[in-house]
């Protein structure tokens, strides 16, 4: 319970405090948007590593030579855990958004920073605002900044890592469009953080495994018109792995 009053009071403390900050970096974006990303970025991946430690969690990167370092990608994750945002952006060595639903508008200062690095909020009971998120995805991929989604939709509380709900066949509609790579990302771990023992936050060690990209047009016909439904198949190829050796560790 100590750990989970100690991260709340983390963020609250720095949405608060980093008032001055975001008037900054609004200034700053108008003088150099490329400067502000960075900045932003790197404000957000040192609040959330000081978390992370401050939890006790240690992370594991596979993969990580998979990652195109010439071009923007469509990242494709497995969801269990809030955690796995924070790893996801301290893992990550490019300009990066996640896709987020829209309530999280709702926050202000919150908000204000997912908009900093460059968050998309997808609307999905109106399907002419989530066109507009995923236009918008599609242009911020031609613009050199990552996007990483979680097709199954909302967090799987499902107590197996090998798990995962259905993918959204739409969820890969950014990755169609602009031509852009999809790397496959498996997750494991992070909901040993918090999520099985809500309000505790525990030690944990977390695997983070990045899967051999893949272009959604390049694909065989039947493996392209059901895009989410291979991606999840390959991350589920990564979490079998996984699985195995923690399996052997226990």
């Amino acid at each position: 319970m100590i750990k989970f009053i100690a991260v709340a009071l983390t963020v609250i403390l720095f949405l608060v405090l980093s008032i001055p900050l975001l008037v900054w970096e609004a200034y700053l974006g108008k003088k150099n948007p490329e400067k502000k990303d960075w900045q932003s970025l790197h404000i957000v991946q040192h609040v959330f590593r000081f978390i992370l430690t401050m939890v006790g969690v240690h992370i594991t990167v596979k993969g990580q030579e998979n990652v195109p370092g010439d071009r923007a990608v469509l990242y494709v994750g497995n969801h269990r855990s809030y955690f796995d945002i924070l790893v996801g952006y301290t893992t990550v060595p490019t300009l990066l958004g996640f896709v987020a639903k829209k309530e999280m508008k709702r926050y202000p200062l919150l908000y204000n920073w997912m908009e900093n690095v460059h968050c998309l909020f997808l609307d999905r009971d109106n399907l002419k605002e989530a066109m507009k998120t995923i236009i918008k995805g599609i242009e911020q991929i031609k613009a050199g900044v990552s996007v990483w989604i979680f097709p199954e939709g909302t967090r799987n509380s499902d107590g197996d890592i090998m798990d995962m709900l259905p993918f959204k066949e739409g969820s890969l509609k950014i990755a169609e469009k602009s031509g852009c790579p999809v790397v496959p990302v498996a997750i494991t771990g992070t909901a040993e953080i918090f999520e099985k023992h809500i309000p505790f936050m525990k030690k944990a060690n977390v695997t983070i495994e990045f899967g051999t990209p893949f272009i959604v047009k390049e694909l065989e016909p039947e493996k392209r018109k059901f895009a989410g439904a291979y991606t999840r198949e390959e991350i589920g190829k990564l979490l079998q792995k996984e699985k195995a050796i923690r399996g052997q560790n226990m």
